[in-house]
């Protein structure tokens, strides 16, 4: 039987005389599934399943904030970590480190100096990490989640003082992508001469 371009658009993909016959396996978008698998039936995460935890920091990517919120979610179940450090400088702009090692970015020092500090807060289990293109930490974000599969974010910021990321309202944004979010913000240093 053939059928025209608008009777196959209108077939019901139930009906039995529809050419694949498949059945899309689409649900509603669930808490817990990734953003890149949001609403696909079974996207959820099995509890007994290891965690991917998406890790977003720059300048407090080593801090004792974040290795606790680190050792606080690797006693809570099987996780493995992911650090993301969106692009420190704008792309036009050069680090003076860049300019004495060239072939070391900013971001690629963050990660060399983090991601051992991660793996023994998280038990010893392995680490991985990136540095985002992007310098806008949203976009950073989206691009990762679109790419990978988290089911998880920990978002490690400054004190509000000083922090872009909380003056951008940032985990405010990042809690809308449907993830569980955790968010570190950095203690701020004692001043000198307090009491």
């Amino acid at each position: 039987m053939m059928l025209s371009d608008a009777e196959r658009r209108t077939r019901n993909a139930d009906d039995p005389a529809n050419e694949n016959g498949a059945k899309p396996e689409w649900t509603a978008p669930t808490p817990g599934a990734t953003m890149a698998r949001n609403g696909l039936k079974g996207a959820r995460m099995e509890a007994s399943s290891t965690a991917r935890v998406l890790v977003v920091a720059h300048k407090t990517a080593a801090t004792p904030a974040l290795m606790n919120a680190v050792r606080e979610r690797a006693a809570r179940g099987p996780a493995r970590f992911h650090l993301l450090v969106p692009n420190p400088a704008h792309p036009n702009l050069r680090h003076p480190s860049e300019v004495t090692h060239p072939n070391v970015t900013e971001g690629e020092q963050v990660l060399a100096l983090a991601l051992p500090l991660i793996e023994e807060a998280c038990g010893g289990r392995p680490t991985d990490g990136s540095v985002s293109p992007r310098h806008n930490p949203m976009d950073a974000i989206e691009e990762t989640l679109h790419e990978q599969d988290f089911d998880e974010i920990i978002l490690s910021t400054l004190p509000h003082a000083v922090s872009r990321w909380l003056h951008l309202d940032l985990p405010h944004r990042v809690a809308h992508l449907g993830l569980p979010l955790t968010t570190v913000i950095a203690q701020e240093r004692a001043r000198e001469g307090a009491v």
